[in-house]
């Protein structure tokens, strides 16, 4: 027999000598979970359903008008001394049941009762929806009408024809996706653009109204019915949603599961025809629109729809894939038991699960379930706040108190008043002490590792970019890329006939002019003034071209490795002045060129730094020691090198209009670290990479009170 911590509670006088059954009009469906049956109450009329587990339905069944609750439950004791609920069970089960509006009991109609009922219904309603006010939906219609209209053609849909229809749709759309990706990417980058954002909405709402009907005419097809339809805003834009809770009534898992993907499946078909229409059609508002439900499409899908982390379409499809029904609260009955089993020592509490397979899915899911779902809410109120600060603000509060402040008052009365922890409340009390002194000793009392890092470039500490003075025909190669030369060696020889042509023309005019020189100072010497103003145009031109001639063969301007690597495609070209031919890199010693942010920098400045340390990219395992580092103190806006920048790969914003994409949004401080020669890192020119500054330890909360107080500084300069 049940034990009799279980067994028996002390309220249960308040309730046995009632007659209470199930309505008349309620339906009773039987559906198997993992070889275990389960019932579904469902009433039509409300559409509300609710599950029960074998020995509670076996109570429930043999309720009626004429036996008392005191009655029923020793009789199922009787018969099933085992699996019989305990008086504590029956009372939450008939509490929900009764709440659900899925009893009858045979005491006078109280309006005042009922008034309170639904009073209390809609408070439920009303925190759920603050719990969540990110996601809050409104009901607005009955769309039963409308999907009946249409169900014979449902009929034809939802079939093996629809299905080929589907999959050669679906084909298409993928075939010319693939054809067409560098453009579809390219016009990804004005997605968000203002001028976007009208169309944007407008295909969301096409492509969400095409998967609510879709998620509605499955469950139509299947037999159920969908009463409500209504407007769930998500993040304040209003968005449609449909109520498809018919569907834990049918028996079959795989309808359940096809009523969960249907929505998706439908966002597909629509994302295909829409894809096609696109590839076929010029800019314009047509072209653009379809370009969004595009996007929509797929976006919505992967970070929401499928996702089984959130209570979306995945999380109802892997609920019936793993045959766990309730999944989310038998996740958190679940953690509950581990804390009150393992923690408190409560002996008498009860696992959800039934084998180790489902301890591990149930405690997985519901840690990860929770992580994720910070980590979503946090991203969407950063969201929200970069654009209306002060709606941002008001959620902040909002989720703060019911994050935080309603989980600590539920703490503290559940440690307090909880039955369950009856015989070991004191335990439970000291643990939940001793885990909170822990959790201030571990984030805010001990010191962890600090660090900051930023991202940089390898230089050389001399080197040199090589332009040619003068114009040419290159005609040959004295060094290859890649070789080591000396200061002065020749690296390309060019020709200028034009230069050569002038040069000998300014050669005979130089000779002309010389000798009418020698002339005039002897028969003309008044004509001696203008022939020798001419005399020195002449020679400094003759200097000029000289230099220029000489300056066809280009060479090294420091010794080192030369590095041309389109050199010998170079011959034969004609390449004009100042072109940039090459580099030339001293290897001897090289600085590691870093950008540091601003709220980085100022440890540094402070010479708080103990150590530092480079990594490049794709040499990860190799750490290079810095010697030593240099802070310039002065803000900059252009970075070391394009490398850094979104343009070329990088992590740092860049000015969109700078052809460069050297010119960075905002500025920056530049720390020129010198590195270690010796080292089993390979260091080139140009390769960009990471320093990381090792700081004083501190503690992980002020770590992390630092990184927030920045970001809010950063974002919102407050």
């Amino acid at each position: 027999m049940a034990n009799e911590e279980k067994l028996f509670h002390e309220s249960w006088h308040r309730i046995a000598g009632q007659k209470i059954a199930l309505r008349s009009n309620v339906r009773i469906i039987r559906q198997m979970f993992r070889g275990r049956k389960w019932y579904v109450v469902a009433d039509p009329c409300s559409n509300n359903f609710y599950r029960l587990r074998p020995a509670a339905y076996t109570f429930v069944a043999r309720l009626n008008s004429r036996r008392t609750i005191e009655e029923v439950w020793r009789e199922s004791l009787n018969m099933e001394p085992e699996e019989a609920p305990g008086q504590g069970e029956i009372i939450e089960l008939l509490a929900q049941l009764y709440h659900a509006n899925l009893l009858h009991y045979d005491l006078a109609p109280d309006s005042t009762k009922l008034f309170e009922r639904y009073s209390k219904k809609k408070q439920q309603l009303f925190r759920a929806n603050l719990a969540n006010i990110m996601f809050f939906r409104i009901p607005l219609f009955d769309p039963a009408h409308l999907v009946n209209r249409i169900e014979p053609l449902l009929r034809w849909i939802i079939s093996p024809a629809g299905g080929l229809v589907w999959v050669a749709a679906v084909a298409i759309g993928i075939k010319i996706a693939i054809d067409n990706a560098g453009n579809l990417q390219e016009q990804s980058q004005g997605i968000l653009a203002p001028s976007n954002l009208f169309l944007l909405y407008i295909g969301v709402v096409i492509v969400k109204i095409c998967h609510e009907f879709g998620h509605a005419f499955a469950v139509r097809r299947f037999g159920g019915e969908v009463h409500t339809m209504g407007v769930m805003f998500l993040i304040f834009s209003p968005l449609p949603y449909m109520d498809a809770t018919a569907a834990w009534a049918f028996r079959n898992k795989w309808q359940r599961v096809f009523v969960g993907a249907a929505g998706m499946i439908f966002e597909l078909f629509v994302a295909s025809c829409a894809i096609m229409i696109w590839a076929n059609t010029g800019d314009g508002v047509i072209h653009s629109l379809m370009y969004n439900m595009i996007f929509v499409a797929s976006v919505s899908t992967v970070v929401f729809n499928i996702n089984p982390l959130l209570r979306y379409d995945g999380y109802y499809i892997l609920s019936d894939i793993l045959n766990i029904p309730n999944l989310h609260h038998q996740a958190r009955q679940q953690l509950t038991w581990l804390i009150e089993w393992f923690a408190f020592g409560c002996k008498y509490s009860e696992t959800p699960a039934a084998t180790r397979r489902e301890v591990f899915w149930l405690s997985s899911f519901g840690i990860l379930s929770t992580v994720y779902r910070f980590f979503v809410f946090s991203a969407i109120l950063i969201f929200v706040a970069d654009r209306f600060l002060l709606a941002g603000i008001i959620m902040a509060v909002i989720c703060a108190v019911a994050w935080v402040i309603v989980p600590v008052v539920k703490l503290v009365r559940y440690l307090g008043s909880s039955p369950r922890l009856e015989r070991t409340r004191a335990r439970a009390i000291a643990v939940t002490c001793a885990t909170v002194a822990g959790g201030v000793i571990i984030f805010n009392g001990i010191p962890f590792p600090w660090s900051s890092k930023a991202p940089g470039v390898v230089k050389a500490v001399e080197y040199g970019v090589v332009v040619n003075e003068t114009g040419g025909y290159v005609t040959e190669i004295c060094a290859r890329s890649g070789t080591r030369v000396r200061k002065g060696m020749p690296l390309i020889k060019m020709e200028n006939p034009e230069l050569m042509a002038e040069l000998r023309e300014t050669q005979a005019a130089l000779n002309e002019f010389e000798t009418r020189f020698q002339k005039a100072m002897q028969e003309m010497q008044a004509d001696m003034k203008p022939i020798k103003g001419r005399l020195d145009y002449l020679e400094k031109k003759y200097r000029r071209l000289n230099r220029e001639r000489e300056h066809c063969t280009v060479t090294a301007v420091v010794k080192g490795i030369w590095v041309a690597p389109d050199i010998e495609d170079m011959k034969g070209m004609w390449i004009t002045r100042g072109t940039s031919i090459g580099q030339l890199v001293n290897d001897a010693a090289f600085h590691f060129v870093s950008a540091v942010s601003q709220q980085d920098v100022a440890e540094l400045f402070a010479g708080r730094v103990r150590s530092a340390k480079v990594r490049l990219a794709g040499q990860a395992e190799h750490d290079i020691k810095v010697t030593s580092y240099t802070t310039v103190p002065m803000e900059q806006t252009n970075l070391p090198s394009s490398a850094l920048g979104w343009g070329a790969g990088g992590e740092i914003a860049v000015d969109a209009s700078d052809e460069k994409g050297v010119k960075t949004t905002e500025p920056f401080y530049e720390v020129r670290a010198i590195v270690d020669n010796q080292t089993k890192a390979a260091l080139f020119h140009g390769r960009s990479g990471k320093i990381k500054f090792n700081l004083p330890m501190k503690p992980l909360l002020q770590q992390g009170w630092r990184k927030l107080r920045q970001m809010i500084q950063k974002r919102y300069h407050i």
